[in-house]
């Protein structure tokens, strides 16, 4: 009898620790901004690279992960209070020797980060004719210590387009890429492809020592 009496007690406690738990307070306020290079936000892979934010003075200390979307903007709701941003490596950019960035959160706060890019592209413009996209673009070496790897141009059809989330994509012939000059490259579009109103479009770039592009924001071409 004396376990049943026991038994019944852990399952009232449970139950009220589950009242409490439920009880808690969501966070009410917002950290939002872009990864930025010059003031102009970093085109990314979605959900690759990523930031951190760690907050101190608690027994139970964790890293926020922090999402970059396509377009280089994050947003993450959070408690007010002091956090520390982390810039994680594995990003299109180089790693920074004093990474961490201290963020005073209150309702609705507007941060963005900073970071240095191994390359970039720039003036970058598409075109669409009888079936095939051309791109034109400047690529720009950033980081002295960095080669160029691959530079791609990607289609898909959703604006989340991407290394790993395209239909089709080409590789540029890097002996036919100065850095600061302007290049171009075409490729012929899959009958699937073709057949649609409209595709997604966007080039990229990566450097040696990273396994991520820097891409150019996504841009939406008629087909029609």
């Amino acid at each position: 009898m004396k376990r049943n009496y026991f038994y019944i007690i852990l399952c009232i406690g449970a139950l009220f620790a589950g009242c409490e738990y439920d009880n808690f307070d969501e966070p009410k306020s917002t950290l939002s901004g872009n990864v930025v290079y010059n003031e102009k936000p970093v085109g990314v892979r979605t959900n690759g690279p990523q930031l951190e934010l760690w907050q101190d003075g608690y027994a139970l200390r964790y890293a926020i992960p922090v999402y970059i979307a396509h377009d280089g903007s994050y947003s993450v709701s959070l408690f007010d209070g002091q956090y520390k941003m982390v810039r994680k490596a594995g990003g299109p950019w180089e790693p920074q020797l004093n990474d961490t960035i201290t963020i005073n959160v209150k309702n609705n706060t507007v941060y963005d980060v900073p970071v240095k890019p191994y390359f970039t592209i720039s003036n970058e413009s598409f075109q669409h004719t009888a079936g095939t996209i051309t791109a034109n673009f400047t690529v720009n070496k950033i980081a002295e210590d960095a080669n160029l790897a691959q530079v791609r141009l990607f289609i898909g059809h959703s604006v989340l387009t991407d290394q790993n989330k395209n239909e089709q994509a080409m590789n540029a012939d890097l002996s036919g890429i100065t850095p600061g000059e302007q290049s171009s490259l075409s490729i012929n579009l899959s009958e699937s492809l073709k057949s649609l109103d409209e595709v997604f479009v966007r080039v990229g770039v990566r450097a040696n020592v990273t396994n991520e592009f820097y891409y150019t924001q996504v841009q939406k071409i008629s087909l029609n």
